[in-house]
């Protein structure tokens, strides 16, 4: 075969699958599949966001160190973003159903084996590694594929799968605080683990990939990496998810040993901060989609929330920690769903979404896996006093975000009336 055709051939599956159908961009079909995508993320970031209370029943369940104990949650984190570069690209393949099916699965046997766990490192391995291969089977491909449903309304629709962290950050929580003392910890696993079984298993017969599969193609694409936009947001984004989580994950604990809240209150922090993160996620990915654009509004979201994060060492408070919490929830879950709503905006081509989306998504990985272990190693280091991981993750944040304005000024220019 000639150098010409070996061209053609490798080239024609990258082009066609986009130009010959756009997005319905609604319809009830589009909005199945937000649902769908909703439940999805319930039962993968929903148990991220949930963590708080599994952090600090694990520290005093097995006597480890609140930086031990985060690895279980920060692993999850690794898994769900890793993978996102091999299951957003079998997506683009065609693979989603069978994908999707064994990553349900593994979910639902990491909450069930959990339940048995005695021992640290059975709930690292169930909790943690079995629950975060499942989750990170289901996360990029699920949120690739609501994108390509959607052009004018995309980064509302994805606001509203998003949400999703924050459904599963409330109910899971409330379902453990309200079981745990009244069955134990072994049942209570389990009725989460049922709770997965049955809203996953129902997701299996609603998702349904929209484009042609495109087989040819490397598991990589290199050329993103020579746009300078897309470098400088994967860059700042790792930042950004290097100092995110470590609120999420020691909230409840910071509330126990700082305030001096009782276990059932000090829950509670979780809980609120996840309900304020439902209209977090959606009113600034409702804006985003008219004239200001999503990467308009997570710069100035990202140094909100680095600021808030510092602001965190004042706190000393119940009531503080509260208005503190509200803020915080709020603003962060902007971070969350305008990040794949921005991700998706930097590609044209539909027929790469689940590559490129998951490139970035396997960067910022290692932010998530080390992040809340260096913030708890920086609590050990000093103490139990939190005023070196707050700042820590502060200033990550504040450098995520700075990096996320100079991609904006190389994607459009200094004029920030200009959607971007």
């Amino acid at each position: 075969m000639s150098d010409t055709e070996s061209k053609h051939e490798d080239a024609t599956p990258y082009v066609e699958p986009v130009e010959v159908e756009k997005p319905p961009d609604g319809g009830w079909q589009a909005w199945l599949m937000v649902f769908g995508v909703h439940l999805t993320i319930f039962n993968t970031w929903g148990y991220i966001n949930a963590f708080g209370v599994f952090q600090a029943y694990y520290v005093e369940a097995f006597n480890e160190t609140p930086s031990t104990i985060s690895w279980v949650g920060s692993i999850q984190i690794f898994l769900l973003f890793f993978l996102g570069t091999f299951t957003g690209r079998a997506l683009d393949a065609g693979y989603f159903r069978p994908m999707y099916f064994v990553g349900s699965i593994m979910v639902c046997l990491g909450m069930f084996t959990a339940s048995c766990a005695r021992t640290y490192w059975q709930i690292f391995l169930s909790h943690g590694l079995c629950v975060g291969i499942g989750g990170g089977m289901l996360f990029c491909p699920s949120m690739a594929l609501c994108s390509t449903y959607f052009q004018k309304k995309k980064s509302f629709a994805l606001g509203i799968a998003a949400s999703g962290s924050a459904t599963g950050g409330i109910v899971i929580p409330v379902v453990v605080k309200t079981l745990l003392p009244q069955v134990g910890f072994a049942w209570t696993m389990r009725t989460v683990g049922l709770i997965t079984l049955v809203t996953l298993g129902s997701v299996n017969f609603i998702l349904k990939p929209r484009l042609k599969p495109r087989k040819a193609g490397p598991i990589v694409e290199w050329a993103a990496f020579k746009e300078l936009t897309y470098v400088l947001f994967a860059a700042g984004m790792f930042l950004n998810f290097w100092g995110l989580y470590f609120a999420f994950f020691y909230i409840s604990a910071f509330a126990r040993t700082q305030i001096g809240l009782d276990q059932g209150t000090a829950f509670n922090m979780v809980i609120i901060m996840n309900a304020v993160g439902m209209p977090g996620r959606l009113v600034p990915n409702y804006y985003a989609d008219g004239r200001v654009g999503p990467l308009n509004l997570l710069v100035p979201t990202c140094f909100i929330v680095g600021i808030l994060v510092i602001a965190w060492m004042r706190v000393n408070s119940y009531g503080g920690l509260i208005a503190w919490g509200c803020v915080y929830g709020f603003c962060a879950a902007g971070i969350q769903s305008l990040f794949p709503a921005t991700l998706s905006s930097l590609t044209t081509d539909l027929s790469k979404a689940g590559t490129r989306m998951g490139m970035v998504f396997t960067i910022v990985s290692l932010a998530t896996l080390t992040g809340s272990p260096i913030g708890g190693a920086l609590v050990q280091m000093k103490d139990g006093s939190y005023w070196a991981a707050q700042l820590f993750a502060g200033l990550v944040l504040l450098g995520g975000g700075t990096l996320l304005a100079v991609s904006r000024v190389a994607k459009v220019g200094l004029d920030w009336r200009v959607r971007a």
